[in-house]
């Protein structure tokens, strides 16, 4: 049996001199049932090119301005034919071979509607040298209401979930993934599995943590998120406040 299909989505821009990394990563993976849609904003450096390199790897390359990474997210999601969908951003990196082996393997079970582990972050220019371990945990509905989430980076949903809620908000330029999160786990049956090891390496500098400003309008985003799925603690104070405290343990 071929097992569930997998389509991974890469948003890139401007990012020559790590897609190449995340590219190889892919074709590293045991798990043969898999497509790699690639959805660049019009890159003005050799990003492009790079992906030229590669395109015989890619099912579907689209290099074409965008309104921002969700909604190159949201274009993937469109074009994407598997049955379930993850993003693997172009910074980042598989942590070993059998990742999606593992992800396909828990969505056997027909009623499995997300799957997600843990992630790593690691210095921009030094893959090996990790700076945060984030270790997730099996979800429950009550933790959505204390800033519980999963690792973004390590999800894997069934394509269907994503149709259901509309794909990515693209009002939001920070927290959409976030909202996103909220707006499929707060579904009624909707069931995760927790594969408790780590999936993802993750580059630091992302947009959410690249500055002081970039982390208040995250905080607002989050807030926003937080009001317009009507999930949170207190209003949301709650769970915002957790869900920055939540972080603190997982530098190294």
């Amino acid at each position: 049996m071929a097992g569930v299909k997998i389509s991974l989505v890469t948003a890139t821009w401007n990012c020559a001199g790590t897609v190449a990394d995340c590219l190889a990563s892919v074709v590293g993976q045991s798990y043969a049932n898999r497509e790699h849609v690639l959805i660049d904003g019009a890159s003005r450096d050799d990003t492009l090119r790079v992906l030229q390199a590669h395109r015989e790897q890619l099912a579907v390359l689209i290099s074409e301005p965008d309104r921002g990474i969700y909604d190159a997210l949201n274009k993937g999601i469109a074009r994407a034919s598997g049955d379930v969908v993850g993003f693997l951003h172009a910074d980042d990196l598989f942590a070993g071979p059998d990742v999606l082996a593992q992800v396909a393997a828990a969505f056997a079970d027909p009623s499995v509607c997300a799957v997600y582990g843990d992630l790593q972050y690691v210095r921009q220019h030094d893959t090996t040298q990790v700076v945060r371990h984030w270790q997730s945990s099996p979800f429950s509905p009550s933790r959505l209401a204390w800033g519980w989430m999963p690792p973004h980076p390590t999800l894997y949903v069934r394509r269907e979930w994503y149709q259901r809620i509309g794909g990515f908000d693209t009002r939001y330029r920070i927290a959409a993934d976030y909202l996103s999160i909220l707006q499929l786990f707060s579904q009624p049956g909707f069931k995760a599995v927790y594969l408790p090891e780590v999936l993802v390496t993750m580059r630091l500098g992302g947009a959410s943590n690249r500055s002081l400003r970039n982390i208040a309008r995250k905080t607002g985003e989050d807030w926003r998120a937080l009001r317009q799925a009507r999930v949170g603690a207190l209003g949301g104070v709650g769970a915002l406040v957790w869900k920055n405290l939540s972080k603190l343990g997982q530098f190294v």
